[in-house]
């Protein structure tokens, strides 16, 4: 009969109750370890706090914008009924053609008188302009070059500009030349548009405005070439002038 081996019991340290099937009570660490909760990594929110603080910058940026625009306008909605501004006015009131040829060398001569009325329509608006440089052009071709000086127009004014137009020995490309020449000896009157380049500035009681181009251009002028030496009226009662602001930024003018 064989003899069964029984394990040996030692008494539980610290008086605690043995471990059921023969194991041994956990250890500190392993108590430990069990109450601890485990580590789970948190979102980093880093990029979405970035991105809102872009959006409330771009919201304000705009809302800053949208005001500014609204200050701009009632300013100019006051200006406006105050000071009714408006365009000055301009008009030929005569043009005298001395002589106008081309050489068979393709060379320009000619001499024009030019008379033109500025018109102030406004009470309580001054203008200011610099030195006037006018041009004639005869289907697009530059036929007489001029200056009239600076000045300052008043309220309620009309100021008369007289000035000599000219264009001695100005060499002309073959395509230009051909069609002057053939227009001269038809008999047919000379379509020809007149152009004033200037800046002008606008004062208003103590407040003077910055300078801005203007461009006035006249169409609807007929004039013929005199054959003797005797100059010659161009036809002016169907023209009329436009006024356009012209605004240069950089090499661009628009």
């Amino acid at each position: 009969m064989t003899d069964r081996v029984y394990p040996s019991s030692k008494p539980a340290t610290n008086g605690a109750a043995p471990a059921p099937n023969g194991t041994f009570p956990a250890t500190k660490s392993q108590l430990y370890g069990a109450t601890r909760p485990a580590y789970r990594p948190q979102p980093h929110h880093r990029r979405r706090h970035g991105r809102s603080c872009w959006c409330s910058c771009c919201l304000w940026l705009t809302l800053t914008f949208l005001f500014l625009i609204l200050l701009v306008a009632i300013a100019g909605a006051i200006f406006y009924v105050v000071y009714r501004p408006h365009r000055p006015s301009f008009s030929v009131t005569s043009l005298k053609v001395s002589y106008l040829n081309v050489t068979s060398s393709s060379t320009l001569n000619s001499k024009f008188d030019l008379s033109v009325a500025a018109e102030n329509p406004n009470k309580k608006l001054v203008y200011t302009y610099d030195p006037i440089a006018i041009s004639i052009l005869s289907n697009d071709i530059d036929i007489g070059e001029g200056t009239v000086p600076s000045f300052v127009h008043g309220k309620k004014n009309t100021t008369l500009l007289k000035s000599a137009i000219t264009s001695s020995g100005r060499q002309l490309d073959s395509d230009s030349a051909s069609t002057l020449k053939t227009d001269v000896k038809s008999k047919n009157s000379l379509s020809l548009k007149i152009e004033l380049d200037t800046k002008v500035k606008a004062k208003m009681g103590g407040f003077n405005s910055p300078k801005i181009g203007i461009r006035v251009s006249c169409d609807g002028i007929k004039a013929t070439v005199p054959t003797g030496k005797t100059a010659v009226t161009a036809s002016t009662s169907n023209s009329k002038c436009e006024v356009d602001i012209r605004i240069k930024i950089w090499k661009w003018t628009f």
